[in-house]
């Protein structure tokens, strides 16, 4: 087939007309019934057979399936070197994390270390670093100070580690127990950690592992650095050496700045210019580690070096007796007891730990799945919820908090040679060295030397500010979710940042189908191909056939915008151009029955001559788009992936109205599912078949050209 000198299609040979494609639809099978579809799952999910036991075990715990093919002599060293370095950075990390998640330091060491054990037997990536995350440290610090005050605690500025000021019913057993200000802290750290657990382990029981597809990478990252601004400010008190209360509610960060600029009179200055000097030795020593990664077998720890030589110095100089610096304290050894949460705190953390349990398992999934794809296996999204839940709730009993996986010491981590899971075993032996042994030695270990360590390791947020205006060349959509996340976790409120990315970047994807508009195309001149006309040169269009294209689904939401910008497109409103016609005809009559014979002479040759002058405006309207009239529609769906129930009616509506005014309109490149929609919203005309929907554009335009519909004449049955 090619296309004449008039642009419409020319026979084939011996002018036989050409078929259109016909395709027989696969009968599908009847649905059962709800019964038989109960009987048949319970049968599946609660049958029990020796290999489907086995296969649940080794699902539910990896190390079973990987552990015996283990291949010692190649991937021993490597995971030996990087569980070694990482466990050297966990060390310093792990105690000045504490810190922002308003704890003692050795429940930080408590968390790290139970976190890469069940990590390693329960995970199924190889390469990612489990332990403390600073966004979430922020985020359970921001409910820990929330319930200290509610409970009455003294503020952490007339409160030492082992005081025992006040009693507080933990509600574990018959009679309270002496729990001072630091007991009450990670008591409810540990109670939102194990609610945080809780909710991962049901989510993924419950397979919604699929949700973390709807926390896109900008929304993610947009969140994290506005965590990160708030990281930022929630830091320079100790940096100063001021004794303030963090601020509660909304607005948190205006709220620190106050109180950071009316107290900035009472600076320690021994915390100010321990504070300088350990950041001009670690931002340059980071810049170095970062600068020449490539060049690096492994980073080299300053983090650990600067906290040996400042818990030296404090120690030595007598910061904390001398000049009032405030130090770590007392770092036990060994472990204690296991405690049950308090139950009766969950009502108070249920919403904080849900929020808390999908930033943790979002951020664990996202950089599992990176990391996965990068080296060329995969990961199991609910087994990932399952993992990371109990790495939240056992570590629970034995006072730890919210852990999730760590971007920067999973670079690490990868870079240094990791091959599988038992790298997080060495980096729990160097753990396990440091509690048993080491941890009492950072006694004197000034707070500030652990917030320059916290504020130094936010520098890659940070990076993403610079980023930004190619975030904004490459889309402006994602732009702007990255900007009103940031902006409204850092300013704002951090869960309320979350939220708010969520949404706007739901209503972006709803605004996309908004803003779709319906496209005019032609036919490349060589072949049966139909493109956006104002996207290429050298298209055809076919005189009295107009094609359209909708790229997006036609549902409850857009579909009068849909029927708008067909309106618009083609030129002609068939509600109005009916409204108009029907005015005029109620004019004539009332101009019959009222005049004189007369007079009715005269105003019957007015209206004689409006009546031509009405058809000249609607030839004119009509002939708009193509020099001789138009009479068929083509409307192609192929970008249309499915209609409800309104945009079945806005399509019966579309082609009603048009058929009244004597254009027919057909459909083209209907998926299955569109076609499944309009037979149950019985679009297709009575006892017709499928007459009005074809599957290819070139058919649908041979078939309006053949038919021979006058005009004004419609053919409903078509």
């Amino acid at each position: 087939m090619t296309l004449g000198d008039d642009g419409c299609a020319a026979a084939g040979d011996g002018g036989e007309q050409q078929q259109p494609l016909v395709l027989q639809r696969v009968e599908k099978e009847a649905g059962e019934s709800w019964r038989s579809v109960l009987s048949r799952r319970l049968k599946k999910h609660c049958s029990c057979t020796s290999e489907k036991a086995k296969s649940k075990i080794l699902g539910f715990v990896p190390i079973l399936k990987w552990l015996p093919k283990y291949q010692l002599r190649d991937w021993l060293l490597g995971d030996t070197m990087s569980g070694i370095i990482v466990g050297i950075l966990l060390v310093p990390q792990s105690i000045a994390y504490s810190l922002l998640a308003s704890q003692d330091p050795i429940y930080g060491l408590y968390t790290s270390f139970f976190s890469a054990i069940i990590y390693t037997l329960l995970g199924t990536s190889r390469h990612i670093s489990v332990g403390i995350f600073g966004v979430l440290c922020l985020l359970v610090g921001q409910v820990v100070d929330r319930e200290l005050v509610l409970a009455g605690y003294l503020t952490e500025s007339s409160s030492s580690n082992d005081s025992t000021a006040l009693l507080a019913d933990l509600g574990n057993g018959n009679v309270g127990m002496a729990c001072d200000r630091s007991c009450y802290a990670i008591t409810v750290g540990a109670t939102v950690t194990f609610t945080a657990g809780v909710y991962q382990v049901l989510m993924g029981i419950f397979q919604v592992g699929f949700v973390s597809i709807y926390l896109s990478d900008s929304l993610l990252s947009g969140f994290a650095t506005g965590a990160s601004l708030t990281i930022l400010t929630s830091q320079l008190k100790y940096l100063l050496g001021l004794k303030i209360r963090r601020p509660q509610g909304w607005f948190s960060i205006f709220k620190t700045w106050y109180s950071l600029l009316t107290n900035l009179g009472k600076t320690n200055i021994c915390d100010l210019v321990t504070s300088l000097i350990c950041l001009l030795v670690l931002i340059p020593a980071k810049e170095i580690n970062y600068r020449f990664k490539a060049k690096l077998k492994a980073p080299i720890p300053f983090e650990l070096f600067v906290v040996i030589v400042a818990t030296l110095a404090s120690h030595f100089g007598h910061f904390n007796t001398e000049y009032g610096s405030d130090v770590a304290g007392n770092i036990p050894t060994g472990f204690l007891p296991p405690q049950l949460p308090l139950w009766s705190l969950i009502p108070n953390v249920a919403v904080d730990a849900f929020s808390i349990a999908i930033v943790g398992f979002a951020i664990t999934i996202s950089l599992s799945e990176m990391f996965a794809k990068k080296h060329g296996y995969t990961v199991d999204a609910n087994q990932e919820m399952y993992a990371i839940g109990f790495c939240n709730i056992l570590p629970s009993f034995f006072r730890c908090f919210t852990t999730s996986a760590a971007l920067t010491k999973t670079l690490v981590k990868e870079s240094t040679g990791c091959q599988t899971q038992i790298s997080g075993l060495v980096s729990a032996l160097v753990l396990l060295l440091v509690l048993l042994v080491i941890a009492p030695l950072f006694y004197s270990l000034q707070k500030c030397v652990l917030a320059v360590i916290i504020v130094v390791n936010l520098r890659g947020a940070f990076r993403k500010f610079t980023d930004i205006p190619c975030m904004w060349r490459a889309n402006h959509v994602d732009a702007s979710i990255w900007l009103v996340t940031m902006a409204t976790s850092a300013l704002v409120n951090t869960e309320l940042g979350l939220l708010i990315g969520v949404l706007v970047s739901a209503f972006c994807v709803l605004g996309r189908t908004q803003k779709a508009q319906v496209l005019e195309l032609g036919r490349a001149k060589t072949r049966e191909h139909y493109e956006d006309m104002a996207s290429y040169h050298g298209l055809q269009t076919h005189p009295g056939v107009a094609v359209f294209r909708y790229e997006a689904p036609i549902y409850y939401a857009n579909q009068s915008l849909f029927k708008k910008s067909l309106y618009r497109r083609l030129g002609v409103d068939p509600v109005k151009e009916k409204a108009r016609l029907r005015k005029l005809e109620k004019k004539k009559k009332k101009r019959q029955e009222t005049v004189t014979f007369v007079k009715s002479e005269k105003r019957e040759m007015s209206g004689e001559k409006d009546e031509a002058e009405e058809g000249v405006i609607v030839n004119l309207m009509l002939e708009k788009k193509t020099p001789s009239s138009l009479r068929n529609i083509v409307i192609d769906c192929s970008a249309v992936f499915f209609v409800d129930t309104a945009g079945v009616s806005a399509l019966k509506e579309v082609r009603k109205d048009y058929g009244e005014l004597g254009i027919k309109v057909v459909l083209a490149r209907c998926n299955s599912s569109v076609l499944d929609s309009l037979q149950r919203g019985e679009y297709y005309p009575k006892n017709k078949g499928e007459s009005n929907i074809f599957f290819t554009i070139a058919d649908a335009v041979r078939h309006v050209q053949n038919l021979s519909t006058p005009n004004g004449d419609y053919d409903s049955n078509c």
